[in-house]
């Protein structure tokens, strides 16, 4: 899902993939799942139906997309990290009608016109300057009448109900370090601009954002990049040290704060 803007094997993905992290991924999926119910539907995601998961990460949703289509449907799942697709192949094992291969988002080696739906989670906010040839690459993806289903995020409107000071500063340090790498972390407001930029006809454009309870040992994003922020100079090791501190301090407090996050699903439609 969350990818970063550099090729595969560099060492570069900006998220790693913690137990920490997977347990944030199986969050989004779940909740995706249930929140997002209406608009798989509205796109095609059924049984027999062929999807395409770009981007998809250690493959929580990927797993989800295949108990969806069933047998006599297939999922295929591409990312550019080999440590995310280990993972992923994991969690399709014994699923016949799923796959996971390495691609890029704007060149995954898929068939072109194969895939009723073409999905792609989480990944525009981290290609800076990328975004439209991905969307048109993931047009060209979908069949005749199929669908392109984008979602993303409005970063900069995401709100806690905890607000420690240090873990503001991560969140800023966050921005500034996406910002330096060409990254729009606000993407989700550009849905629908990108999908008719890519030929297609929006059907969809909606605020899918569930309010969250965060458990103990939940980490967001700007936690999963804190070594490339470290290297790429955005953060200090004393600075990793103050936020495991302040996250330690929210891992404790007695009432569970609630996470408000601020993200968006479009579907455009190839016609």
């Amino acid at each position: 899902m969350d990818r970063d803007n550099q090729p595969s094997g560099t060492g570069s993905y900006s998220l790693e993939l913690s137990e920490q992290e997977l347990l944030r991924y199986r969050m989004m999926a779940a909740s995706a799942a249930d929140n997002e119910a209406a608009e798989w539907s509205a796109a095609g995601i059924v049984p027999g139906a062929r999807v395409a998961d770009v981007g998809c990460g250690p493959g929580a949703v990927l797993r989800l997309l295949a108990e969806r289509v069933g047998a006599e449907g297939q999922a295929v799942g591409v990312d550019a990290e080999l440590s995310a697709i280990a993972i992923a192949r994991q969690q399709v094992t014994g699923m016949a009608q799923a796959r996971v291969q390495i691609g890029q988002a704007d060149a995954t080696g898929l068939e072109s016109g194969a895939f009723d739906v073409v999905m792609c989670r989480h990944v525009l906010a981290h290609n800076g300057g990328r975004e439209a040839a991905i969307v048109a690459h993931l047009a060209s993806l979908a069949a005749p009448s199929g669908c392109v289903y984008l979602v993303d995020v409005d970063a900069t409107a995401l709100r806690l109900t905890l607000s420690l000071p240090e873990l503001q500063e991560l969140d800023e340090r966050y921005r500034e370090f996406h910002r330096a790498r060409g990254n729009d972390l606000s993407v989700g407001l550009r849905l629908g601009d990108l999908l008719i930029g890519a030929g297609l006809t929006v059907e969809r454009y909606a605020s899918r954002a569930p309010v969250l309870r965060v458990p103990p040992g939940m980490r967001p994003p700007s936690w999963a990049a804190r070594d490339q922020m470290v290297a790429a100079g955005f953060a200090t090791d004393a600075d990793i040290k103050r936020w495991e501190e302040a996250f330690a301090r929210l891992d404790a407090a007695e009432h569970r704060p609630w996470l408000f996050p601020a993200g968006f699903v479009a579907i455009g439609r190839r016609v």
